[in-house]
Parts: structure tokens; C-alpha cells; sequence
């Protein structure tokens, strides 16, 4: 099954677009961790959060910098905590690699055949030779970074380029059209911010059957409803609505979770 088979056979088990991020702050921890290493802590909590959300999640999102600052540990957590997500929910490990060569082809092993994601952020700023040793492995996901969330990404993304086509347009749609051609397998996506709507938009007319990582929902204070309109495509599937701090840390992750799950479903159905 590819990633893109797997990701909709969740979202409608679930009927949900909801993606859970697994963002594990130790500092944050309710007084329950207490007593237990660091390591064990967000053991503990990632497990306990994935049994909680997993029936209102179509996707878990594991953030490799938040394992690997507890060191060679924390590499040995984030494994245990992609191998409890249950089986027909896929896993995408939000590690944004970008490189070239040898170091691009271990990377994607890494990823693939160590951890066992079903699909992972991606750079595309190096090109096409730095992305095609993820591109090769077929039934992956390749989520490339195009619109992010974050407020400095108009320093860079917001300047204008001539695309392939001649026409003048910010970079980031120049990227998408990119990365479209790249596409064969199916197996390409997008990242774009919740707290870019429009872009959005402008985003999913580019590329209409590409799943779409939508960041930046909840904490971050991107627009709900606006995100899910402009991110989904035709068929009211393959936005993938990305809440981490929110459903982590609410005082129950559970209610939190089925709440922005029933919220996005009342948007993508008209409500």
C-alpha cells in the first residue's frame, strides 16, 4: 500500500484530516512524569497520547528534533513510539532532511528502512538530485517544504522568479510547480501554513491530487476553517491538518482531538 492509499484508507476509517503532532517537551509534562529520566518521560507521554488521539487521527507526525536532543536514547525512542501508532495509520517523520549524494541516499534509508516512517519532510532547496533518493522509494511519502507557517518565510519564499513557463511568480509557487513535475509515482506532497490561506489556494489549483501537510492550526493561530477550504481537493480529502502543542497539552488530549476533528468535518462538509 502507498502512502497515499494508506493516508486515505485512515482518513475515512477516522473520517478525519486531523494529524497529531508528537512534539514531546519534558518541561511541559503534567507532575504524573515526574521521577522518570527524560528519555522515559516522553516514552511514556508519546504513548500515551497516540492511544488517546489515534482514533481521531489520520496521520501521526513525530518531530525528530524532539527525539534527538535526549541523544542515542531518544533515537531509540522515537522508534518505539513509530512502532506503537497502530498499523493502518501512517507515520510522517517531520525531520525536513535536505542534502545531496551518499548523505541524501542515507538520509532516505535512514527514514524508510531504520525508522519505518511512511513518509517524511523534505527540503527541495537543492534540487531534484537531492530529493530522487527519496523520490526512489515509491509507496514513501515526500512531503517538501513550499509555504511554511512560520512568519520569516517571506524572506526567501516570497521572491519573485521567472518560472519554467516564463511567467514571473513568488518562489514558492514556482517551487510547487516543481515539484509537480517530479510527481511520477505519486508520491510527492506539499507543506504549506495554515497561516497562509490564500497561498494555500493558490497552492492546491497547482497541484489538485497531492496531499498537503497543513501546519501552524491551534497554537501557531492559523485560520481553521479557511486552511481546510483551501486545502482540500475536490473530493474533500488529502488535506492533512497538522495540531501538535494543542491536542499535547490540553487537559484532555482525547476530547481536544475529537473536537478539531469534528470542527474540520463540519468545514469540509459545509457546515
Amino acid at each position: 500500500m502507498s502512502f497515499v492509499e494508506k493516508l486515505l484508507a485512515a482518513s475515512r476509517m477516522n473520517d478525519s484530516l486531523l494529524c497529531v503532532g508528537l512534539d514531546p517537551e519534558p518541561s511541559r509534562f503534567s507532575a504524573q512524569y515526574a521521577g522518570m529520566s527524560p528519555e522515559q518521560a516522553v516514552r511514556a507521554f508519546c504513548l500515551a497520547i497516540i492511544e488517546a488521539t489515534a482514533s481521531y487521527a489520520c496521520a501521526f507526525k513525530p518531530n525528530s528534533a524532539f527525539f534527538e536532543v535526549l541523544g542515542p536514547a531518544g533515537l531509540q525512542v522515537l522508534q518505539e513510539v513509530i512502532k506503537a501508532v497502530p498499523a493502518h495509520i501512517p507515520v510522517i517523520l517531520d525531520a525536513k532532511r535536505g542534502d545531496m549524494g551518499n548523505t541524501a541516499r542515507n538520509y532516505a534509508k535512514a527514514v524508510f528502512e531504520v525508522y519505518h516512517a511512511d513518509a517524511v519532510t523534505v527540503n527541495p532547496y537543492q534540487g531534484y538530485d537531492a530529493v530522487l533518493p527519496f523520490l526512489e522509494y515509491s509507496d514513501k511519502g515526500i512531503i517538501l517544504l513550499c509555504r511554511t507557517s512560520n512568519p520569516g518565510s517571506r524572506d526567501f519564499q516570497d521572491l519573485r522568479v521567472q518560472g519554467d513557463d516564463g511567467r514571473e511568480q513568488p518562489l514558492y509557487e514556482a517551487v510547487a510547480r516543481r515539484i509537480q513535475s517530479w510527481n511520477k509515482d505519486n508520491n510527492c506532497g506539499l507543506v504549506v501554513g495554515a497561516t497562509y490561506p490564500e497561498e494555500l489556494r493558490e497552492l492546491r489549483a497547482i497541484c489538485p491530487t497531492m496531499p498537503i501537510l497543513i501546519p501552524g492550526v491551534g497554537a501557531q493561530g492559523g485560520d481553521l476553517k479557511a486552511s481546510v477550504q483551501a486545502g482540500v481537493d475536490a473530493q474533500g480529502e488529502l488535506a492533512i491538518i497538522s495540531a501538535s502543542r494543542s491536542v499535547l497539552y490540553a487537559s484532555d488530549p482525547a476530547h481536544e482531538a475529537r473536537e478539531l476533528r469534528d470542527a474540520i468535518n463540519e468545514v469540509r462538509r459545509g457546515g
